[in-house]
């Protein structure tokens, strides 16, 4: 039963949509994950997708499956870059991982037009502005 599992609960582990590129008319985005634990995270596997609604009609993206391995301790990785016009929708990141052979997974939702210029702050170890959501210490 439900009940019965052990609750994973997932800390220290972001996900952040970062600005990047070295001039206004060049500026694009990424996607990464920050692993800010003392622990490596192994065998991650991340999936993506963007739903909502764009002039009054359903839109659904493809979902996107990223296989990244071992993540170290203290470091992150590039997961996909993402275009800004996906930004009106909501943006959800499902990562899986292990840690000593136990499983954990967390849902990372960024909400439309949550992607905006007033939002944005230094994100940790990647050290360049961007969004982020998840659970910092």
């Amino acid at each position: 039963m439900k009940k019965d599992l052990p609750e994973n609960k997932v800390a220290n582990i972001s996900i952040a949509v970062v600005l990047e590129g070295d001039s206004a008319t060049e500026n694009f985005w990424n996607v990464y994950l920050i692993n800010e634990k003392d622990e490596k995270l192994d065998t991650v596997m991340i999936t993506s997708k963007g739903y909502g609604e764009l002039e009054g009609k359903p839109v659904m993206t493809s979902t996107l499956r990223h296989v990244i391995g071992d993540v170290e301790p203290q470091s992150f990785v590039k997961v996909e870059a993402i275009d800004s016009q996906v930004f009106g929708l909501t943006n959800e990141y499902w990562l899986s991982f292990y840690i000593n052979q136990t499983i954990y997974d967390k849902k990372y939702i960024f909400l439309p037009e949550s992607i905006v210029d007033e939002n944005l702050i230094k994100i940790p170890l990647v050290n360049k502005p961007g969004i982020l959501i998840g659970g910092l210490k």
